[in-house]
């Protein structure tokens, strides 16, 4: 399923909306959390939500259970524009159902104040078992675009984010706080965001790491079989010629061996595999701030607490 945030107004609270292709379509509420926030995050049934009014509050719920732990602060002194410190250009959440442990990670440029963000990548990762933040700092001259900064995938005990170049994956080994890279596909790679017309993304498929690369006729999709060897392989090309109006602006949200959730500007489309057939799940009637694919995160219900594993 794919859990919408629908933005109104700046000042106001955001409707959410839970599509989901048995279900249909219904509404999602947050108000459990007591606070104005957005959605940065979701992992396994879990959310990362940051607080709008109050910067560097951050919260982990359950929207089923209607359970949430609200994160220890990151730093003693508020966070303001004067004050900006460490910037999270990248929030990821990792919830493991083995252990039942999360993570939550804040990565970014240090900007000391009244100058520019230097080159020193400043990691913090929350563990829910020690209830603690964990700090490194790094040296890495990474670029995101904010779709690649919204589209970050858990799989194998690392978290995955797609640099705006298109050449490689950056990747965060939770376990050993180790970043590394992962090269696309040589037949993706300079082919996204700055190459030929085309673009890529990232998502989970089976349980493993999947990236979509859409042009203007063809959606083709590429699975990590062998995560140690970083051998990709291509499982289905998809004609975009029955969404010819929309390719510009669809962008992919969630996927399954069965279907495919994308977000347009004001629309959830699904796309079923065996059939090739295309369904309009969503669409946005009233005025919005910004296009579906800004606040579209995938979405998969659970019953398992937010608060298991902690002592």
């Amino acid at each position: 399923m794919v859990l919408v945030e629908v933005i109104k107004s700046f000042y106001t609270k955001s409707t959410f909306i839970c599509v989901d292709r048995l279900m249909g379509v219904s509404e999602f509420s947050l108000d459990f959390l007591k606070d104005r926030v957005k959605v940065r995050a979701s992992c396994n049934g879990l959310l990362c939500c940051s607080s709008i009014p109050n910067k560097g509050v951050y919260y982990v719920c359950n929207p089923m259970t209607r359970e949430f732990k609200l994160l220890p602060r990151t730093r003693e002194r508020p966070m303001t524009r004067f004050h900006p410190d460490d910037e999270a250009t990248l929030v990821g959440l990792a919830f493991n159902l083995s252990t039942l442990k999360f993570n939550v990670v804040l990565a970014g440029f240090y900007r000391p104040f009244g100058r520019r963000p230097l080159d020193s990548f400043i990691c913090l990762v929350f563990d829910s078992e020690t209830n603690t933040w964990r700090r490194s700092v790094s040296s890495r001259s990474d670029e995101f675009t904010h779709m690649n900064k919204n589209q970050v995938v858990f799989v194998s005990g690392s978290l995955h984010w797609l640099t705006s170049s298109c050449l490689y994956i950056l990747v965060l080994d939770l376990d050993n706080d180790v970043w590394r890279k992962i090269p696309l596909p040589a037949e993706v790679i300079g082919k996204g965001e700055t190459g030929s017309g085309s673009r890529v993304h990232l998502l989970e498929l089976g349980g493993s790491l999947s990236v979509i690369q859409i042009s203007e006729a063809w959606m083709s999709i590429w699975v990590l079989k062998n995560y140690e060897r970083e051998e990709w392989c291509m499982v289905d090309k998809v004609s975009l010629r029955c969404i010819k109006g929309l390719v510009a602006s669809v962008f992919p949200i969630s996927q399954t061996e069965e279907f495919m959730l994308m977000a347009t500007q004001r629309q959830i489309l699904l796309y079923h595999r065996n059939n090739r057939v295309w369904k309009e799940m969503y669409s946005v009637k009233n005025a919005y701030t910004y296009p579906l694919w800004f606040s579209a995160h995938a979405f998969q219900s659970t019953l398992f607490s937010c608060h298991q594993g902690e002592e």
